[in-house]
């Protein structure tokens, strides 16, 4: 999304003539969420100064600063959580910050909260190359394998973008240390510790000026602000 991101981060880009990140609390706000630890990096402090405490938006948020919050010192995806675990609920979900979901964010949650026998549960969605590369295998039930960025037709579902987890799972993570979320996700499956569940709805992103135009448009609708 460059240049526009070189001065103003993904989640205060205008979708439907509000930031998005107003869209997305609203939407985990729906969902039934009320807790939010946002993990933030280079120009965060944009989006801190906007959303506050997530109060006019259903939510309380809660702020963890990814390294010095510059982008040398990104951490990933895993790492960012790593560094935000004393915020952490024992069960939580991760979703990401360009990520606009049509489901019920608590769906993994609630999966998670009640089957012991797995660590994680990730909203996937059936694919088959459509929107993204697709990037799981499953029987419906559990997420059989992960690869991300793989070309291969037995992978025909995709990662939504809301995977529950362990708190244990990322305290397991060396502090400080660089780590891709795939990498949990494609662990937890090779050892059939990865449940599944399966959304209906395409997923929305706004990490490309199409993605961002396709959000716009879905948003726009009349039936989206009834």
């Amino acid at each position: 999304m460059r240049p526009l991101t070189e001065t103003v981060p993904k989640s205060m880009l205008e979708v439907a003539g509000r930031p998005f990140v107003d869209w997305q609390l609203e939407r985990l706000a729906a969902s039934g969420v009320r807790d939010v630890v946002m993990c933030i990096a280079h120009l965060g402090e944009q989006i801190r100064d906007h959303v506050g405490d997530g109060a006019r938006h259903g939510v309380r948020v809660r702020w963890s600063v990814e390294g010095d919050g510059s982008p040398g010192a990104l951490l990933g995806t895993a790492g960012a959580i790593r560094a935000a675990l004393a915020l952490l609920a024992p069960c939580f979900v991760v979703t990401y910050g360009d990520s606009y979901l049509p489901f019920d964010y608590g769906a993994p949650l609630a999966v998670l909260e009640r089957e012991a026998d797995c660590d994680g549960v990730m909203a996937i969605y059936r694919n088959a190359g459509a929107w993204d590369v697709s990037n799981v295998a499953t029987d419906g039930t559990w997420v059989l394998r992960y690869e991300k960025g793989a070309r291969d037709r037995a992978l025909d579902h995709i990662d939504y973008g809301a995977t529950a987890l362990r708190r244990e799972v990322i305290a397991a993570l060396p502090a400080d240390r660089r780590a891709g979320l795939d990498e949990i996700q494609r662990d937890l499956a090779a050892r059939r510790r990865l449940r599944a569940v399966v959304a209906r709805e395409r997923f929305f992103e706004i990490g490309s000026p199409a993605g961002l135009a396709d959000l716009d448009r879905y948003l726009q609708r009349p039936e989206a602000s009834t």
